[in-house]
């Protein structure tokens, strides 16, 4: 009898697969399935906890050495940019005091005083040498492009100055012309241009302290790093019912002194850079523009005696900036948190501009260019220069605290960027040697 013929059917599906569903390869499932395997024995799981201390550790010697390096540039950046700041603000006020002294001197009538073209000369020296170390640290083209125009306008400037000169020593009416030419040029061409690079280098001293303060982020993945290797030990003290291993114990040192060094330069560096802007660097600006106005409101108070009864727009600026100069002032002794000299001095300079504004109001015009020409201890003159050499030395010693501190603090962050890399690495050494020693038992 002959059997019946079989047949062989197709495999079925597995009713619980999606429809469509693509079959996983062998080669993935084993490699899956080893994986499982392996985590399911103690070796494996040894194994585990090895890697996962080893990059707790390496966490943090790479986010403390990133937090204090990065922290470490923002601070040299701000450093940077507020000497900038300072040194822009500097230029400005020699080429206003230079213009002041032009003017005053041109009160004179002939020669002026032999001070007075020094004090002139001085002040244009010190802003043409001042200009090329400016742009050579100027960032950007727009900024290089400005100072590079004011560097053209000074010149032009002080051309100008000497043909007023010139017609104002031969008695020329021609040289108040001129004058008037120069300071327009100063007033409408260099100052604005000035101005608007001392914004943008404002604007990064402002970006630059933000970044300091973003540096402590990082220190989030540094508390991380910390935890995972808390969580290690004891999920190996459970496990080996051991409570001490060296290797550990060791890489959590090394953990700890890492992740307090960083977050104390760390966040030392940001209330440092906080305490600075708030305090010597705002005072430093401060104190600078207020020497810039009241140096103008100078040139603003003999521009009103050359126009001879009709300079009222004139005094009108002058009171315009004594009383913006007044209110920087103020602003720089709550910075600094004293009652510093400038503001003293400035209203005893406004005094003597008082009584020479009542002479000539009374038509003693000669007594009031002499008032405002006199170099003698009691005079205008000797009372805006004690103002201005006050105000100059506040700057100086500011500006000073100001720079020395955000170096200061960019050296610790730096150093603690690299403590925190060094110690971090050898707790890994540290934590693969220790947990070794308990994967050898198993072996």
């Amino acid at each position: 009898m002959t059997a019946p013929p079989t047949t062989t059917s197709p495999p079925q599906a597995d009713p619980g697969a999606p429809a469509g569903a693509p079959d996983e390869g062998p080669a993935r499932r084993s490699v899956r399935d080893r994986l499982a395997a392996e985590l399911a024995t103690t070796p494996g799981r040894l194994a585990l906890a090895t890697a996962v201390a080893v990059v707790a550790c390496l966490l943090l010697a790479i986010t403390g050495f990133l937090a204090g390096n990065s922290q470490a540039a923002a601070l040299r950046d701000a450093q940077r940019d507020a000497a900038q700041l300072v040194g822009t603000q500097e230029l400005r006020n020699d080429l206003v005091s230079a213009d002041a002294t032009a003017t005053n001197s041109f009160l004179v009538g002939g020669l002026e005083p032999a001070e007075a073209r020094e004090a002139y000369e001085a002040s244009v020296s010190e802003a043409a040498q001042s200009l090329p170390a400016l742009a050579a640290t100027a960032q950007g083209a727009a900024e290089t492009d400005d100072l590079a125009t004011v560097s053209d306008s000074v010149q032009r400037y002080a051309g100008l100055v000497e043909s007023a000169r010139a017609n104002n020593r031969q008695g020329f009416p021609v040289g108040a012309a001129y004058l008037d030419q120069a300071s327009a040029a100063l007033r409408d061409e260099v100052l604005p241009t000035l101005d608007d690079v001392a914004v943008s280098t404002s604007q990064r001293v402002d970006s630059d302290l933000t970044s300091v303060s973003l540096s402590q982020a990082l220190l989030l993945f540094v508390l991380l790093g910390l935890v995972a290797l808390a969580a290690v030990q004891l999920w190996l003290a459970r496990r080996t019912h051991r409570r001490l291993n060296m290797g550990l114990a060791a890489a959590t040192v090394a953990l700890l002194v890492g992740g307090i060094v960083a977050t104390a330069a760390v966040l030392g560096g940001n209330g440092v850079a906080r305490s600075v802007a708030s305090g010597p660097y705002a005072a430093t600006v401060a104190t600078s523009q207020a020497l810039s106005l009241a140096t103008d409101a100078k040139s603003m108070e003999s521009f009103t005696l050359i126009k001879r009864g009709s300079g009222a727009e004139f005094e009108d600026s002058y009171q315009t900036s004594v009383t913006q100069a007044r209110d920087l002032l103020n602003e720089a002794d709550d910075a600094a948190g004293t009652r510093n000299d400038p503001l003293s001095l400035l209203d005893a300079w406004d005094e003597k501009h008082a009584e020479i504004r009542a002479l000539d109001d009374d038509g003693q015009w000669d007594d009031a260019v002499a008032a405002a020409t006199s170099t003698a201890d009691d005079s205008a003159g000797a009372a805006f220069t004690a103002f201005s050499d006050a105000a100059h030395a506040d700057v100086r010693t500011t500006s000073t605290q100001a720079v020395d501190r955000l170096a200061s603090a960019a050296t610790t962050a730096q150093i603690a960027a690299w403590v925190a890399l060094v110690l971090g690495v050898a707790g890994a050494v540290a934590a693969a040697a220790g947990m070794n020693v308990r994967l050898k038992e198993y072996r």
